[in-house]
């Protein structure tokens, strides 16, 4: 029998970004409830070594970072649910979310953090390899890479830049190109070709990862776009940069988007154009893409939302001061 859970904070998405903010509501008194969705723990689940996030000398593994943190939100008050919200009715006061089994969630405010996933290739070994020699964020794992041979898979924005930023790790790092042309900015272009730690192979398609003998990327095989021949290019490191998609299906028609997806937000903050719906973390962020980004929002989502709700005084809800 469906049934219908009521809050003063609805997040739907269980990343940096939506902890963050239910770490945030629950000590507000807000008694947050967080939709986990499909993949509980966001991105970070599926990524092995973490070096980057603050507080923690050491490497520390991504699903234990989320865990730690759906732990400390759960001690603070918040309401851990799963279930994958299928529809949303932003019309207000109340802001409702339905999931798949029928149940409905009620949130006086509400916390869009439901993110984005890197777009893959799909192709043999990509997966298999996956913390093994391929990754889809240099940000995130380049450091690992320092001195060693990489490749950069991908022709616009995204691709440009992650070579870039791989030449503060590696001297040889090889662009994969499908086309005879990138399609990003022209002055990225003009850096990554002036730049003697890259080269570009060009005309090249990427069919399969390969593995060595101690089960790490050993080389990527290729085709040629124009003749079909195909070759085998060796390397350590393979960051496949052919974009990201948000998870914003939900909200086609409903909050405004830029377009390639992803939600629009007041600048600086995390505002959407309906007053008490907030958006955070990748699913609005397509620049930095970051946990600790993701979680800086989740904060300023929390925050805002009891601003809102202090505003409209609420029981119990007021203005945010200090840490």
């Amino acid at each position: 029998m469906a049934t219908t859970h009521k809050t003063r904070m609805l997040i739907i998405g269980s990343g940096p970004a939506g902890l963050s903010a239910a770490i945030y509501g629950a000590r507000a008194g807000m008694e947050p409830i967080v939709v986990q969705g499909l993949q509980p723990g966001g991105q970070l689940t599926i990524t092995t070594d973490v070096e980057n996030y603050p507080g923690f000398r050491e490497v520390i593994q991504g699903p234990w970072l989320m865990q730690e943190m759906e732990a400390q939100a759960v001690h603070v008050g918040t309401r851990m649910l799963w279930d994958t919200i299928t529809s949303v009715d932003l019309a207000g006061p109340v802001f409702k979310a339905i999931g798949d089994g029928g149940d409905v969630y009620e949130g006086d405010t509400l916390v869009i953090a439901t993110g984005a996933q890197a777009k893959w290739l799909g192709v043999p070994g990509e997966q298999e390899l996956s913390g093994k020699g391929v990754s889809a964020c240099a940000t995130c794992d380049g450091f690992f890479y320092r001195g060693k041979k990489v490749v950069v898979i991908g022709g616009g924005n995204t691709a440009v830049e992650e070579a870039l930023y791989l030449t503060n790790h590696s001297d040889d790092v090889t662009l994969i190109h499908r086309r005879d042309s990138l399609r990003s900015e022209k002055i990225l272009q003009d850096r990554l070709l002036a730049n003697p730690k890259i080269s570009v192979l060009w005309n090249k398609q990427v069919d399969q990862f390969l593995a060595g003998p101690d089960g790490a990327l050993h080389a990527v095989a290729l085709t040629d776009t124009e003749t079909g021949a195909t070759s085998e290019f060796e390397t350590e490191g393979a960051f496949v940069a052919i974009g990201h998609a948000p998870a914003t299906d939900l909200f086609k028609g409903k909050l405004d988007m830029d377009e390639t997806g992803y939600l629009l937000v007041e600048p600086g903050t995390p505002k959407t154009k309906i007053p008490g719906v907030f958006a955070a973390g990748d699913v609005s962020d397509h620049v930095y893409r970051q946990a600790i980004t993701a979680a800086g929002t989740g904060c300023m989502a929390a925050l805002d939302a009891e601003r809102y709700l202090a505003a409209r005084n609420f029981p119990g809800i007021t203005e945010p001061s200090g840490y």
